[in-house]
C-alpha cells in the first residue's frame, strides 16, 4: 500500500494536485482513496460534488472523504468525549454546545492520523492520498506522535496511578468529575496507535511527502523550510510539484512580465530541491474543477509515469550532535569535491560546485551558529556548526 501526503503553502493548489494524482491512479486500476485532512475542506469543491465523513465513490476505483472531527471523536474516542462533556457541563457551561467544546485545537490533526492508520491496517485501498493543511499545520501533524511519546513515557504512568488515589478525595471536594481508568485506557490506546502511525509515516517504502509550490518568492521560501524539516525528521520527500506556471505558449502582453518572473523562480526551485524530481503543471486556460479537468492536470504532471510510484528515496539532510557541536549532513550526488565552495548567509547555507548552486534553509537550532569546518566524502557533505555566529 502507498500513502502520499501533499503539502504546501495555502493557496498553491495542493488540493487540485492531490485529486489529480488520485484520479490518474484510479484510471490505472488502483483502488484509490483521497482524503482531506484540512479542516477548511476544499476537496468536495475541487471535485464539484458533496462529500461526507465516510468515503464516497467518485469514479471507478476512486473514493473521496472529508474527515469530520466530531464524527471521528464520537466513533473512536467515545469515553474521552463523554468525560469531557461531563466535565464541561459540571458547573456553568450547560448552555454551550459541548460537542464542539470537546474538539480541542490540534485534535483534528490527531484524528486525521488515526484515520490514515485505520486504512493502512485494513488494506482496503491500494493508495491513500492525503490533502494536508497548509505547511505549518502539516509539520505539527507529523510531529504529534513524537511529542506525545515523551509525555506518555515520562508522565502518563505517574498521572494514571495518582488519579486512582486522589479521585475519591478530589471529585467531591471540587464538585467536578475526574477521569476513570477506562478514559485513561482510551488515551493509552490513542498513544499506541499514534506510535504505530509514526512508524508508518517514516517507512520510506510506504509513505511519501510531496510539496506543491508556485514559482513565487514567498511560496518557495516556505517550501524550502518545510523541505528541510521533513528531511531532518526522516520523512521521504519524493517529489516537488510546481503548479500554475505561465508558459511561453501563453501570448498575452499583460502576462509577459510574469513569464520572466516564473522563469527566474523555476531556476531557484531547481537549485533548492535538487536532486528531488520536479514535476510541472501550467496555468490552465480554465478552472481546474471537476474530474475532466483534474484528469487533464494529472496527465500533464505525470504524463506516462506511474503517479504513485516512489520518485526518490534518499535522505537528503540530517542533524547529529557531537559534544558541543552539531553535524549537519547533506546528500549531494554528482558533485566533485574539488569544485565545492561553502558560504553561510543568515538562515541559509549556499553550496556551489561549478555551475551548480544549492541554497539550503537551516533549521532553527543552527541559525545562530557558525560553520567550524566541513568534509565531503561518499557524496555526503558534513558541516560542523558550533559557537555563536559573529554579528
Amino acid at each position: 500500500m502507498r500513502i502520499i501526503l501533499y503539502t504546501g503553502k495555502g493557496g498553491v493548489g495542493k488540493t487540485s494536485v492531490a485529486v489529480a494524482t488520485a484520479i490518474k491512479s484510479a484510471e490505472e486500476g488502483k483502488r484509490t482513496l483521497v482524503i482531506s485532512a484540512d479542516q477548511a475542506h476544499s476537496l468536495g469543491d475541487s471535485l464539484d460534488m458533496h462529500l461526507k465523513s465516510e468515503p464516497v465513490k467518485v469514479i471507478e476505483n476512486l473514493w473521496a472523504q472529508e474527515i469530520s472531527s466530531i464524527h471521528e471523536m464520537e466513533k473512536g474516542w467515545k469515553k474521552v468525549q463523554d468525560y469531557l462533556t461531563a466535565l464541561f457541563t459540571a458547573k456553568t457551561l450547560q448552555d454551550i454546545t459541548t460537542e464542539e467544546l470537546t474538539i480541542f485545537p490540534g485534535m483534528e490533526d490527531l484524528l486525521s492520523l488515526l484515520k490514515i492508520l485505520e486504512y493502512y491496517k485494513s488494506q482496503i485501498y491500494d493508495v491513500v492520498i492525503v490533502d494536508c493543511a497548509p505547511t505549518g499545520e502539516t509539520l505539527k501533524l507529523l510531529s504529534f506522535p513524537e511529542m506525545l511519546r515523551w509525555w506518555m513515557e515520562k508522565l502518563f504512568p505517574i498521572k494514571r496511578k495518582a488519579l486512582k488515589i486522589v479521585k475519591p478525595i478530589v471529585q467531591p471536594l471540587l464538585g467536578i468529575p475526574m477521569p476513570d481508568d477506562s478514559v485513561m485506557g482510551e488515551i493509552q490506546n490513542l498513544y499506541d496507535e499514534l506510535d504505530e502511525m509514526r512508524t508508518v509515516l517514516t517507512d520510506r517504502e510506504v509513505t511519501s511527502m510531496r510539496i506543491v509550490v508556485n514559482p513565487e518568492k514567498m511560496v518557495i521560501k516556505e517550501a524550502r523550510r518545510s523541505f528541510t524539516y521533513l528531511n531532518i525528521y526522516n520523512f521521504n520527500v519524493d517529489a516537488v510539484i510546481v503548479n500554475r506556471i505561465i508558459t511561453d505558449d501563453i501570448n498575452d502582453g499583460y502576462l509577459d512580465n510574469w513569464k520572466t518572473i516564473h522563469k527566474k523562480y523555476m531556476k531557484t526551485i531547481e537549485d533548492s530541491f535538487s536532486p528531488i524530481p520536479i514535476y510541472k503543471a501550467p496555468l490552465f486556460p480554465r478552472e481546474v474543477v471537476g474530474c475532466e479537468m483534474l484528469s487533464r492536470m494529472g496527465d500533464t504532471i505525470f504524463q506516462d509515469e506511474d503517479p504513485v510510484s516512489i520518485k526518490y528515496n534518499n535522505r537528503i539532510q540530517k542533524i547529529e550532535k557531537e559534544n558541543d557541536e552539531y553535524i549537519y549532513s547533506l546528500y549531494l550526488p554528482f558533485l566533485d569535491k574539488e569544485d565545492l565552495s561553502l558560504n553561510q548567509k543568515g538562515e541559509e547555507v549556499i553550496i556551489r560546485a561549478g555551475n551548480v548552486k544549492r541554497n539550503i534553509i537551516l533549521p532553527r537550532v543552527l541559525m545562530n551558529l557558525s560553520i567550524k569546518g566541513a568534509k565531503f566524502k561518499n557524496e555526503e557533505l558534513k558541516i560542523r556548526f558550533g559557537g555563536i555566529e559573529d554579528e
